[in-house]
């Protein structure tokens, strides 16, 4: 069976057809501006991919959406499907499922941007065969993707673990970038505040390790709340920020600092495998919309 899978970004919309092996055999990027601009490429790109004109087994079964947020993704709520308070004020209380239904009548799964990302890890990378991973991107703005027991966490709506709070480190005196929180994970660990905070954007300060060490100690930091708190098998990380691949012996040697001994599992005391980089080589977001659009068919 083929499926239709959309990664919708802040800065592009990756649209694809893959196959239930995870195979991606056609794709396209569209700028994403605003919704008027954008979505009719979009439409008009998985409308030819469900034309009745199509031998049947040529034809789309469901189009997976993993989009950037946050979104509702409550399905007894009368806004599923929908992007809520983004920064991205046009795109705001925007029906994202609803507009894609009503333009392709084939069934449509729906997560978070990050949630997609750990799916598509979960289902054919580095987290296969587990029931409890988090997958966070770090880049522009950090988010977190979790799964418990084999289901994706969602709750009351779904995670922002890039706000939870951080302890300053001492000497930084950095107020942090979030307008809403100040010195949050995201205000003083993302992209912007890594440029915000020494004036040149994180690919120029690549030989500046006193950059990496701080931005370590907070990364570290997050991650070690998040073991305390949902206990995963493995951290994936992800995003611009952690191109910089100095940052993952660092992080490993902070979070097995903050520890303490505290915490003693198998998965902790191999922490090389334990805290990983993405394995499918960026490909994550858009498999793990295939993947969405698998189960929306089989529901």
């Amino acid at each position: 069976m083929l499926y239709g899978a959309l990664e919708a970004g802040g800065t592009k919309m990756i649209c694809a057809v893959g196959n239930e092996d995870g195979q991606i055999l056609d794709q396209v990027s569209i700028p994403t501006s605003t919704p008027e601009e954008t979505m009719p490429a979009v439409i008009e790109y998985f409308k030819a991919k469900v034309s009745p004109e199509l031998a049947e087994e040529d034809r789309l079964s469901a189009l997976g959406i993993a989009c950037f947020g946050p979104v509702d993704v409550r399905k007894n709520s009368k806004t599923y499907g929908n992007i809520l308070y983004t920064p991205k004020i046009a795109w705001r209380n925007f029906p994202m499922v609803k507009t894609m239904k009503d333009a392709l009548n084939i069934p449509v799964g729906f997560d978070t941007d990050v949630n997609g990302s750990l799916l598509g890890e979960v289902t054919w990378g580095c987290a296969q065969g587990l029931t409890d991973a988090v997958y966070f991107t770090i880049g522009t703005g950090i988010g977190m993707g979790a799964m418990s027991g084999g289901n994706l966490i969602h709750g009351m709506l779904h995670p922002e673990a890039g706000h939870i709070a951080m302890s300053v480190i001492p000497g930084d005196e950095y107020k942090g970038h979030c307008p809403s929180h100040g010195a949050c994970f995201e205000g003083m660990a993302s992209g912007p505040a890594i440029e915000d905070r020494w004036g040149k954007k994180g690919s120029e300060l690549s030989e500046n390790p006193e950059v990496w060490e701080l931005e370590a100690k907070y990364i570290a930091q997050a991650m070690t709340a998040v073991i305390y708190m949902l206990s995963p098998q493995k951290i994936i990380l992800g995003g611009g920020v952690m191109s910089q691949s100095q940052l993952f012996p660092m992080v490993r040697k902070y979070v097995t600092e903050y520890i303490n001994g505290y915490i003693d599992t198998k998965e902790l005391r191999n922490i090389n495998s334990y805290i990983t980089p993405a394995a499918l080589n960026g490909n994550q977001g858009i498999m793990g919309a295939i993947k969405l659009a698998e189960m929306a068919a089989e529901e």
